[in-house]
């Protein structure tokens, strides 16, 4: 089997790569390495951006510097492949406002080229969509506790309607490459899915303000630095650890039933941002110096996947519980401080 990855050398991607090598695959990380959400980060930015590059040489993936908005190239690359898993994105909602066409390029224009060189190819193909193309028109439907905000039915499932409330370029390009992906289906036939994620974290995530907030919470605490809680921190996702998603992926290729799919924890790693950061504390034998800023623009507030289309079509679900993957990633935290060493430390 041989298998490529967008965004190979980024966060999920290198685990998706790791995942297939280790199951015997031949593996192509295509990435173009960029640095747009590292440089937000505070960490070091060329050690963080080179430290999963240098992992999956290690491992013998296949190593390609590349951008996916170069559909001829992708293509070349992806000649002889049965697989492609298309993790390459823009998924700041921050960059996007203030850099909308690069995230109209990459998440729609990179995604169309994904698309198309599947269906030239005629292999399978799985594009990460996020639970964020649903809009933030859930925010009104919510209640408000003590740690968190709840809802009545506690999970969400695909039916529920998409771009709903205000809306940011990011929830544009994310729907419009989830929509496409269907179009491909409907059209051609093509053996393709949509995953809608959430709250993914995971080792080798080197996450800021911008994007990956567990592994923002975690890298901040290990450190010793003060972190930033937008908003009221009663903010609620089933997060999902990395590893959980490959098995996703996977299943997909063996099961080839195409459509959209919300990818989450469920209602067993629900969590809130405060809730997260007193396990953090807990894990790391020291509570975490919390700042609190006003809420950001079109922010979400509430979302835990009803997963039941995953469990009954893929035969999919998720294995690791937020403690279990939170202690996994502090490790990996303390193990690599000298990456981390930053203008802040």
């Amino acid at each position: 089997m041989k298998v490529l990855v967008t965004g190979g050398c980024g966060f999920l991607g290198s685990h998706v790569c790791e995942f297939y090598i280790k199951k015997g695959a031949a593996v192509i990380a295509y990435d173009n390495m960029t640095k747009h959400e590292l440089k937000r980060t505070g960490l070091a930015t060329e050690e963080a951006r080179d430290f999963n590059w240098n992992f999956l040489k290690g491992l013998g993936v296949k190593l390609v510097k590349a951008d996916i908005r170069n559909y001829e190239e992708l293509l070349d690359h992806a000649s002889g492949c049965d697989y492609m898993i298309h993790t390459a994105a823009q998924p700041a909602m921050t960059i996007s406002w203030e850099d909308p066409r690069l995230d109209i390029t990459t998440n729609i224009m990179g995604t169309f080229n994904v698309l198309e060189a599947a269906r030239k190819l005629k292999i399978p193909v799985v594009s990460c969509a996020t639970i964020h193309v649903y809009g933030n028109k859930i925010n009104e439907e919510l209640e408000e506790e003590k740690t968190r905000y709840t809802r009545k039915p506690q999970g969400i499932n695909e039916t529920y309607p998409i771009l709903g409330g205000s809306l940011s370029p990011l929830h544009g390009s994310k729907a419009a490459l989830d929509i496409y992906t269907k179009v491909y289906i409907d059209t051609y036939q093509l053996e393709a899915a949509s995953f809608r994620l959430t709250g993914i974290y995971g080792t080798r995530q080197f996450g800021g303000e911008d994007h990956g907030w567990v592994a923002n919470f975690a890298i901040r605490a290990v450190l010793n630095w003060p972190l930033t809680v937008f908003g009221t921190g009663k903010q609620i996702r089933d997060i999902i650890y990395a590893t959980d998603i490959c098995e996703a992926f996977d299943a997909f290729y063996k099961s080839r039933k195409p459509g959209i799919y919300n990818i989450g924890g469920g209602l067993k790693t629900a969590i809130s941002l405060l809730e997260c950061i007193d396990l953090i504390g807990e894990i790391n034998g020291r509570q975490p110096d919390v700042q609190f800023a006003p809420d950001r623009y079109a922010d979400l507030r509430y979302f835990i996947c009803d997963i039941t289309k995953a469990q009954k079509e893929l035969a999919w679900e998720p294995k690791i519980l937020p403690r279990e993957g939170v202690s996994t990633l502090i490790d990996w935290i303390k193990d690599n401080r000298n990456i981390l060493a930053t203008k802040e430390g």
